[in-house]
């Protein structure tokens, strides 16, 4: 039966945003799942930003990520080859990965550029949940994650803008958006 990969991003940013090109990931949360969306693993580090280390504290207040966090975190090009590593146990089972939208696909492979970082998931085909939601639930436009497990009669479980609770949320609307093949 294949896996999928389910990954959730948070990235340094200010009050109105930031563009991607000035963001800085600062955790990674991944939820390995299996056929009926049930977590089998998962991985969540912090990540310390090199060209702006100091949280705004708009960031600090949504995500709940400290500066100590941060400070006590390797730069990406430290964590990046531990995500690899735990990755690599799963690989042979991947179908694809997804996040909710297109962010975490596009912050991945611009830091993976900027640092010259490989990843197993450049080959895997990525899906965009927030997109195939809206488009299986018929939805006008695409709607924000808490409003999708809503909408699904799922209660977000753990702390919102925090990595590890957003993909493992997310991957909870999964199989209700793909059938997952075995």
């Amino acid at each position: 039966m294949g896996h999928w990969l389910v990954i959730d991003l948070e990235a340094t940013t200010e009050e109105g945003g930031w563009p991607i090109e000035e963001m800085e990931i600062i955790e990674i949360g991944a939820s390995m799942v299996n056929a009926q969306g049930h977590e089998i693993d998962h991985f969540q580090r912090f990540v310390r930003p090199l060209r702006r280390p100091h949280l705004t504290r708009f960031c600090r207040d949504l995500t709940h990520i400290s500066q100590t966090d941060v400070d006590s975190a390797g730069p990406l090009s430290e964590i990046w080859p531990h995500f690899e590593r735990w990755l690599s146990q799963h690989h042979p089972r991947l179908i694809g990965w997804a996040s909710w939208g297109e962010y975490d696909r596009r912050q991945l492979e611009q830091d993976w550029r900027l640092q010259q970082l490989s990843s197993h998931l450049s080959t895997l085909s990525h899906l965009n949940l927030k997109k195939t939601f809206a488009q299986a639930r018929k939805l006008q436009q695409p709607v924000g994650l808490h409003t999708a497990l809503q909408l699904s009669g799922i209660n977000f479980s753990g702390q919102q803008h925090r990595a590890l609770s957003d993909a493992r949320n997310t991957a909870r609307l999964l199989p209700m958006v793909l059938p997952i093949q075995s």
